[in-house]
């Protein structure tokens, strides 16, 4: 028993270890591939916004405003919309509770090249025709610096709306199951104490639960920041800096799926640069969050 418990130990041990050696070499493999841009241009690759393969001048900064614009707005709208979803479906009944949660799992099972097909087709004339007028005519939203009053349904807003409803189940899917972690006891404590449902909520549900919320909802940023045929689909593929939220504008991921199958030389080794921007990015919110939950661990009475 002991040999048994001691070798199923070194095969847990080494399938983690796994995990740090693929990391590393992603990260080795990719900086490796990008030399060459970082020998031309330095940092100054990270800040520059021009991209011309005709006379090699690389930029990547046109490309990050893009994907973090996009992802933010759709943050923006799918975690609150989430969040409401998540906790209906908990507190629904079990009957309909069933169906909706199914109908969510339905929706992560859908491919991106489906959302951006629906994104081209249905969306985007949507956003032409009156979601876009809407803002600008109505709203005067054209008077705030980053909102224009020349449009043509493509763009960020429109990339970051099929984003948000893309991600969205996701984030839903894992709220709800978390939601339904929280002991009932807990709950009922507190309705007995005399709290709302909204107090319930913020102050047992929350804070039971903050980490695999937060999980949900880096599983969401993680496929906002790097999903690339349904964002390809709407947002302009445009490689200069946007300028509002109607600008056609690209991503990260965007410029690697439109512009690596013909790229060589210098244009290859920036688009390998773009993907260690990328996955550093993503690297760093992780940390960002780990950093988070072990810094308010106190507060939340857990042992540190």
């Amino acid at each position: 028993m002991f040999k048994v418990d001691t070798a199923f130990k070194w095969l847990c041990l080494g399938c983690a270890g796994i995990i740090g050696v693929l990391m590393m070499g992603f990260f080795i493999q990719l900086f490796m591939s990008s030399m060459e841009i970082w020998n031309e241009f330095g940092l100054g690759f990270i800040v520059s916004s021009e991209w011309n393969p005709v006379t090699n001048k690389y930029g990547a900064l046109p490309s990050i405003i893009g994907t973090l614009s996009t992802t933010v707005i759709a943050l923006i709208i799918a975690l609150p919309l989430a969040f409401c979803a998540a906790l209906f479906i908990v507190d629904a009944r079990p009957q309909m509770g069933n169906i909706l949660g199914q109908a969510v799992d339905l929706l992560a099972a859908i491919p991106s090249v489906i959302y951006g097909m629906w994104g081209l087709f249905v969306l985007a004339p949507i956003m032409q025709d009156y979601i876009q007028p809407f803002m600008v005519d109505k709203l005067r939203m054209d008077k705030l610096p980053w909102v224009s009053d020349e449009f043509n349904g493509f763009g960020i807003l429109t990339a970051g709306l099929i984003l948000s409803i893309m991600i969205l189940p996701y984030i839903c899917a894992i709220m709800r199951d978390v939601f339904q972690m929280t002991p009932a006891m807990l709950k009922e404590s507190a309705y007995g104490a005399g709290c709302t449902r909204w107090e319930t909520t913020k102050d047992i549900v929350l804070k039971y639960g903050i980490r695999g919320i937060l999980g949900g909802v880096f599983v969401g940023l993680g496929r906002a920041l790097g999903e690339t045929m349904a964002v390809l689909f709407v947002i302009g593929n445009m490689m200069g800096m946007p300028d509002n939220i109607f600008s056609g504008a690209t991503t990260i991921s965007a410029t690697l799926a439109g512009n690596f199958p013909e790229a060589d030389g210098m244009q290859r080794s920036a688009l390998f640069a773009l993907g260690l921007i990328l996955l550093a990015m993503s690297f760093a919110i992780q940390v960002f969050a780990q950093y988070y939950l072990h810094a308010t661990s106190a507060k939340r009475g857990e042992a540190r």
